[in-house]
C-alpha cells in the first residue's frame, strides 16, 4: 500500500495549456485559439501549436472552459434505439471524431419509439446536459415535435439522413436512390428477372427512395414490377428473416433478393440456409450500407457501401462550426453510394 502511494505521489503531473504554450512558443491565448479551431491564426503557428499538442498528448480541460464563458461544449446525439447496432456503430463514431477535433463532448440518448415521452425526454436530456447543439440521425430528425422543442430552447440541430428538407437546416444526405437504382441494374445484368425486394422501417427516409431506386431500374430494364416480390421490414435481422420466408413460400420464388440494409440481407441469408438453399447458387442475395456484418457473414455480402461514418463526421463539424459563429455553406450535394461485390451474388 505504501509503495502504491509512493508510486501515486511520484507520478507525472497532467499536461496543461501552459506547457503547450511553452513548448510551442506562444501565449495560451493562442493556444485556446488553435484548440477552439478560431480564425485569426496563422497556419504556420497553428502547425506548431498542433504539433506541441500531439507530443504532449495534451487533453483540453473542458470543465475549465465551461466556466470561463456561456458555452457548455456539449453536443447531444439523440438517436433510435436500433435493435441492430452496426448503423449507429458508424453515426456514433463519425460524430466524436468530430467532436474531438473540436474540443466538444457527445453524449447520448438512445430512445426507444413508438414512445409518448419522447419529447419530455428529449426536453430532459437538453436541459440538464446543458447542449450546445443536438445530432438528430434519422428517424428523430423527422419528427416534428422535436425539431419544434429544440427551436423553442434556442439549440441549433443537425440531421443526418432525413426525409424532409427545413430551409437552412443543416443536413446530411446520401444518393439512396441512384445506388438502390445501381445495385437493381447489377443484379438484373447478372440475369436475374424475378429480384425480391425487403424494405426498411417506413420511419425512415432512406426505405422509400431506396424501394423507388429498385422500381425504377425495373421499369428501364422493362421488367413487370410484381408487389408479391416486395416485402416490409423493419431494418433489423429477425424482420429479413420473416419477410424472407414469405418470399420463399411463392411458388415461384425469386431467384434474388435485395434486401434494403445488411442486417435484414443477413437474416434472409441466415433463412436461406435453413431451408437448404445454397447462397449464391440458388439464391443471390444484397444489402445495403456495408456495414461489419457484410464482410463477417458467410458467403460475404454484395452490397452498397454507404458512407456513414464521413456523414456523421461532416454533419457534426457543420454543427461546431455553426457553434462557433462561423460562415457555414450547406452541402448542395448528396454523399456518394458505391456498389460492392462479394460473393452472396453471381450471374443467373
Amino acid at each position: 500500500m505504501v509503495a502504491e502511494q509512493s508510486k501515486k505521489k511520484a507520478s507525472k503531473p497532467a499536461v496543461t495549456i501552459v506547457d503547450v504554450a511553452a513548448l510551442a512558443g506562444v501565449s495560451i491565448k493562442t493556444v485556446s485559439r488553435v484548440v477552439n479551431s478560431e480564425p485569426n491564426v496563422r497556419q504556420s503557428t497553428r502547425t506548431r501549436v498542433t504539433q506541441a499538442i500531439n507530443e504532449l498528448n495534451y487533453r483540453p480541460n473542458t470543465a475549465a472552459r465551461v466556466l470561463s464563458g456561456k458555452r457548455f461544449y456539449v453536443i447531444g446525439l439523440v438517436y433510435e434505439n436500433p435493435n441492430e447496432f452496426s448503423y449507429m456503430k458508424d453515426v456514433l463514431n463519425g460524430a466524436l471524431k468530430a467532436c474531438e477535433a473540436g474540443g466538444y463532448t457527445l453524449l447520448l440518448l438512445p430512445l426507444t419509439l413508438p414512445n409518448k415521452e419522447l419529447v419530455s425526454e428529449v426536453r430532459i436530456f437538453a436541459t440538464q446536459s446543458r447542449l450546445d447543439g443536438v445530432i438528430l440521425p434519422a428517424p428523430m430528425g423527422d419528427y416534428s415535435e422535436i425539431n419544434a422543442l429544440l427551436d423553442e430552447l434556442e439549440i441549433p440541430f443537425a440531421r443526418i439522413a432525413p426525409k424532409t428538407d427545413i430551409p437552412e437546416n443543416i443536413s446530411v444526405v446520401c444518393n439512396d436512390e441512384e445506388a438502390s437504382y445501381s445495385v437493381t441494374r447489377f443484379v438484373i445484368e447478372q440475369g436475374h428477372t424475378r429480384i425480391g425486394f425487403i424494405k426498411g422501417d417506413p420511419e425512415h427516409g432512406a426505405t422509400e427512395k431506396r424501394f423507388n431506386g429498385y422500381k425504377s431500374a425495373l421499369k428501364d430494364f422493362k421488367l413487370e414490377y410484381d408487389s408479391k416480390l416486395v416485402c416490409d421490414g423493419q431494418f433489423s435481422f429477425e424482420s429479413g428473416k420473416s419477410a424472407s420466408r414469405k418470399l420463399f413460400k411463392l411458388s415461384d420464388r425469386p431467384t434474388a433478393i435485395i434486401a434494403s440494409n445488411d442486417d435484414m440481407a443477413a437474416g434472409t441469408i441466415y433463412e436461406a440456409h435453413e431451408r437448404g438453399l445454397n447462397v449464391p447458387n440458388d439464391l443471390s442475395v444484397i444489402g445495403f450500407d456495408d456495414t461489419p456484418i457484410a464482410s463477417q457473414i458467410w458467403p460475404p455480402l454484395t452490397t452498397v457501401r454507404q458512407p456513414i461514418m464521413e456523414m456523421a463526421e461532416s454533419v457534426t463539424t457543420l454543427l461546431i462550426r455553426k457553434l462557433r459563429g462561423e460562415k457555414i455553406e450547406l452541402p448542395d450535394e448528396p454523399f456518394k453510394c458505391s456498389v460492392v461485390t462479394r460473393a452472396s451474388t453471381m450471374p443467373r
